[in-house]
């Protein structure tokens, strides 16, 4: 199993010195550094300055929302990234919710499946410039055929040749039928909140990927003596998105959480975060799901419980970065030494 370094996205303020910790990471021998992107600091522009910065490490995006761009602006900007970081780029993308969708992107959410499965493939044609690129697809055309087009529209290849014709494409995904396009269509899966013991609820929708289909499972992680203490990130983490990343009747999240056997919380967590009691929903995240899905504890309850990520279909462990530089660089040392 390999390791990675999760950046995830920027708050009010830029990331206490992501460069460094991506220096950090490569240095101790991870494999991948992430960045993410919700309605704020965006995927790519990090991952460029990391790129200058380091020489090995693998860029990953986690999560490029899918209705921030074009495929072919996606896919010209990976080409791009691509070069500048010598083929280091993997383009991890996802549909997001309906909220950030229709209300920041202004985009509709309808039939998410099609919509990411038509932009896996015109982002592939992009990729890989035969020819130039067409497609005729429900929710996408190239040339562009809807109401209000010119018909002057031809279809055209990128001018800038792709350093690989083929970048990795990983899929953040919840809904079965979602991984299952991503076992089919993809290189690579993001699953969330998921125990080591339940990829279970995704077993049909697995024994589709192929050979080494990479599979990356971001971990929250502290080793502070006091165990309430290093839960609490943790159990806010999981309450904002069961509980605030989408809406009563559209939680992809919450779902997962259901499938996990975890219903009953999972719907009292979401009742008090919509109700405006957001701090007893963090205390409604149960103690039992929060050690499943992270790694806290002492040295020797962390040795534990990465024994079972080891035994699980996970390929990457990526450590979620911790809310100190400090306390991150600790956690990334503290893997090396037990991967070495």
């Amino acid at each position: 199993m390999k390791l990675g370094l999760a950046l995830g996205y920027w708050g009010s303020r830029p990331i206490e010195r992501f460069i460094e910790l991506a220096q950090r990471a490569e240095a101790l021998g991870f494999d991948i550094v992430t960045t993410a992107e919700a309605y704020g600091s965006d995927v790519f522009t990090p991952l460029a300055a990391i790129a200058v910065h380091t020489q090995r490490i693998r860029l990953g995006t986690a999560i490029m929302q899918i209705s921030a761009r074009t495929p072919a602006c996606a896919a010209t900007t990976a080409i791009t990234l691509d070069h500048i970081s010598n083929g280091r780029l993997c383009l991890g993308v996802g549909v997001s919710g309906p909220q950030v969708v229709e209300g920041w992107y202004g985009q509709p959410f309808r039939r998410p499946l099609e919509r990411t499965r038509e932009w896996a493939a015109i982002v592939r044609q992009v990729l890989a410039r035969e020819a130039p690129v067409t497609f005729d697809g429900a929710q996408y055309q190239l040339p562009y055929r809807g109401e209000h087009a010119t018909g002057q529209g031809k279809p055209l290849m990128s001018i800038t040749h792709p350093l690989r014709k083929r970048i990795p494409l990983f899929l953040g995904a919840e809904g079965p039928k979602n991984v299952e396009l991503a076992a089919r269509s993809f290189d690579g899966w993001f699953p969330m909140l998921l125990p080591p013991d339940r990829f279970d609820i995704y077993a049909d929708a697995l024994r589709v990927a192929p050979p080494g289909f990479e599979i990356l499972q971001t971990l929250y992680m502290s080793m502070d003596g006091d165990r309430e203490a290093a839960m609490l990130p943790i159990r806010q983490n999981v309450a904002l998105y069961v509980g605030g990343m989408g809406s009563r009747e559209e939680n992809f999240h919450k779902r997962v959480v259901e499938r996990c056997g975890y219903g009953e919380a999972a719907q009292r967590i979401q009742d008090l975060w919509l109700g405006g009691r957001q701090k007893e929903a963090v205390q409604a995240v149960p103690d039992e799901f929060v050690e499943a899905t992270s790694l806290v504890g002492s040295r020797e309850q962390l040795r534990e419980r990465l024994k079972l990520w080891r035994a699980s279909p996970v390929t990457t462990l990526l450590m979620a970065r911790a809310p100190t530089f400090e306390e991150t660089v600790a956690n990334m040392e503290f893997l090396a030494a037990e991967a070495a």
